[in-house]
């Protein structure tokens, strides 16, 4: 142990960072974006420092300095869920779910990350591994692209090792299935074929469309349908042709959301984000019921956190390698995994979540 055992927290700073996106304005099949927002949170105690961020507005750390952080200050650095209890608590009377849920999300992540640093460990191994590296799937290809720079992007994720790829689809139906021909040939009959609709389609759409994903090997259709339709999800679950799994769930941010998903039975594979779900604490709770209910689960974005918490939480079935969030962890952080035969590892020999903050890149991309 690096610390000793009654470690407090003593403070706990936040900012903002807003990076442009790539070349443009980027979409997928209902929303469009050119930049995407970082808050970095980073408490200390005895000396160390720990780590932990969600993709959220940058007014998401206005309510972690002005709420959360009094809440967590002076607890026991080792007590995360005295202090994640404290946080919901203080954040009762703000309300749950969005913004706030991703902010309790951003602190609970730096305590983790925190107390595996003053253990000197892994935060894996603190978590309990259940296997040394995860499954990954490269994901991308936005429908801002045309089908030949779709290709181009392709062809670069199969150089680089991937096994599994997901595209977006849902903004211009009509030309969909074409675009998923392009994919297919693109990744060859080796690779799964994943794609992404982020709701949509309306629920016959979807799943004619499916009988036709069906046809070119597709095997992972998320949010077909709005991730709100759990009975349009339960429909495309039932009578989607085999391999399509229906997959959902990105936007969970309490417990109940993924128990009122599973109780449905509107997924075959069920989605979990640790900066969405409040923390690293929040998304083992998600393993637990998907083990309960015997369903696997995937964990959306953020891979450099995911590569821990997806390597402890046994019901996991792969992690997403989101493009620009595995784009913004490279340049903010120094330690982000490396994809490397389809799969990330943990580096056990790195504490917490071994990631160090570039200092001068937060600055550069203040928000």
């Amino acid at each position: 142990m690096r610390a000793s055992p009654t470690a407090r927290i003593e403070r706990l700073e936040v900012r903002a960072c807003n990076l442009a996106t790539e070349g443009g304005p980027e979409s997928d099949g209902t929303a469009v974006w050119d930049s995407t927002t970082m808050v970095i949170v980073q408490p200390r105690a005895e000396g160390i420092t720990g780590l932990g961020y969600s993709y959220v507005a940058a007014a998401a750390a206005g309510f972690i300095r002005d709420v959360l952080a009094p809440a967590v200050v002076g607890k026991s650095a080792f007590s995360i869920a005295e202090a994640w209890t404290a946080m919901r608590v203080a954040a009762r009377n703000h309300g749950a779910t969005g913004l706030v849920a991703y902010a309790i999300s951003a602190v609970d992540v730096a305590l983790w990350d925190l107390k595996a640093k003053l253990l000197g460990v892994a935060l894996a191994d603190l978590l309990g591994a259940a296997r040394d590296c995860v499954p990954v799937y490269a994901s991308g290809g936005f429908t801002s692209e045309t089908n030949d720079e779709l290709v181009e992007e392709l062809d670069g994720y199969v150089a680089e090792g991937h096994r599994r790829v997901k595209i977006k689809i849902g903004r211009t139906p009509e030309h969909d299935l074409e675009r998923v021909r392009r994919a297919r040939e693109a990744v060859g009959k080796g690779v799964e074929l994943m794609v992404d609709a982020n709701g949509g389609y309306p629920r016959k759409r979807a799943l004619a469309f499916a009988e036709q994903l069906a046809g070119l090997g597709v095997v992972y259709f998320e949010e077909p349908v709005s991730a709100d339709d759990l009975d349009g999800l339960r429909l495309l679950r039932d009578r989607a042709p085999a391999p399509v799994a229906i997959a959902a769930g990105e936007y969970g941010d309490h417990p109940a959301y993924f128990r009122h998903m599973l109780d449905a039975g509107a997924v075959d594979i069920l989605q979990a984000d640790a900066t969405r779900a409040l923390g690293i604490t929040g998304f083992m709770q998600v393993d637990a019921l998907c083990a309960a209910h015997e369903v696997p689960l995937s964990s959306h974005c953020a891979p450099a956190i995911h590569a821990h918490a997806g390597a402890a939480a046994t019901r996991l079935v792969h992690l997403e390698h989101f493009r620009d969030h595995a784009r913004m962890e490279s340049m903010m952080f120094d330690g982000a995994p490396v994809v490397e035969d389809g799969t990330v590892a943990y580096d056990p020999k790195r504490p917490g979540l071994g990631l160090v903050l570039d200092e001068s890149e937060a600055r550069r991309h203040a928000a």
